[in-house]
């Protein structure tokens, strides 16, 4: 048995009756004793100072676009013209096709990553170090003239090609596109493997599937759920670097926007056009990433509710009143 001394008792008897009090203050006053204070919110002056000041520095942008010399007329008109819709369609042609090139190669890099073969790992972590280390736009002219290093593209016995033939603009900005993209995209993936539980795999081999089966059939589904923001993003980043074809001419929206103000010497107009044309389509490209994020995060505990799911839970309630 423990004996306290007297200025102990004292102090727990102080810190007793202080709780106490805290708590009979923290209990919600009667309807009558409420009626006699005055509820005033919180004032963030500050918070209007510096809306202020951003609302200022907008309204004189504004106000200097309009003044300049800027025909947007124009800029209305050029958006169906033809050389500009030939343009979007060969900047989505070699988007499309440089985002699937680089996805194959980002996924067999990054298992390539994981594999126990030193042989493997060493040869796609040197594709990853030497494509992440260089500039797309080196890339893209290294492609091009690609002709200096090999006069042709040979196959023994079966075909021989020269390379100035072979190596069009568009095969130059796919390659530059694709592969540097694919160095980007294996790190996606394979944050995105790293980040499925060890476990999983140590049950798929212990019912006796293979390490390729166990990757393709357990370990890469559950990693979409983390791939495909980044993945999105890389996406969009991979249109917007589609105009450095530019500089290889082949014709996407920028080198066809080019073409044209070189004519008329509309330049800013047709770069205001070219920039809306790249607006939209980003815009349409983030809605589909959402919409693609959205269904992979359901079920998910925890999971952000996104728009799309906020939108028809609305309308099954509507429909259900």
């Amino acid at each position: 048995m423990t004996i306290r001394p007297p200025e102990k008792i004292k102090e727990t008897e102080h810190s007793v009756l202080e709780n106490t009090a805290e708590t009979e203050q923290a209990r919600p006053l009667p309807a009558e004793e409420a009626k006699k204070y005055t509820v005033v919110p919180l004032r963030y002056p500050w918070r209007w100072v510096t809306a202020a000041l951003v609302l200022v520095v907008l309204g004189f942008v504004a106000k200097a676009f309009l003044a300049a010399d800027i025909n947007y007329d124009v800029v209305i008109k050029y958006l169906t013209n033809a050389g500009i819709l030939t343009g979007v369609r060969n900047t989505l042609v070699l988007l499309l096709a440089s985002m699937t090139l680089g996805m194959v190669l980002g996924v067999l890099a990054a298992v390539m990553r994981q594999s126990p073969n030193p042989v493997l790992r060493w040869v796609a972590g040197g594709y990853i170090w030497l494509f992440r280390g260089t500039p797309l736009l080196v890339q893209l002219l290294i492609w091009f003239n690609l002709s200096i290093i090999f006069e042709s593209f040979t196959i023994p016995g079966l075909v021989s090609i020269p390379m100035n033939t072979l190596m069009t603009p568009f095969v130059a900005a796919l390659l530059g596109l694709g592969i540097n993209e694919g160095a980007y995209i294996s790190e996606i993936v394979r944050g995105g493997i790293l980040a499925v539980d060890h476990g999983q795999r140590e049950a798929a081999s212990a019912i006796g599937m293979s390490r390729a089966k166990t990757m393709r059939r357990i370990v890469l589904p559950q990693a979409m759920r983390v791939i495909v923001p980044p993945l999105g993003n890389e996406f969009i980043s991979c249109l917007k670097f589609t105009s450095l074809a530019y500089t290889i001419s082949y014709s996407e929206l920028l080198h066809s926007a080019n073409k044209i103000y070189t004519a008329n010497f509309k330049v800013i107009e047709l770069l205001f056009t070219a920039a809306i044309w790249y607006i939209a389509l980003t815009t349409i490209f983030s809605f589909f990433q959402q919409l693609l994020e959205d269904r992979l995060s359901r079920g998910v505990p925890g999971a952000r509710v996104g728009f799309i799911q906020r939108l028809r839970r609305n309308l099954s309630l509507r429909r259900a009143s």
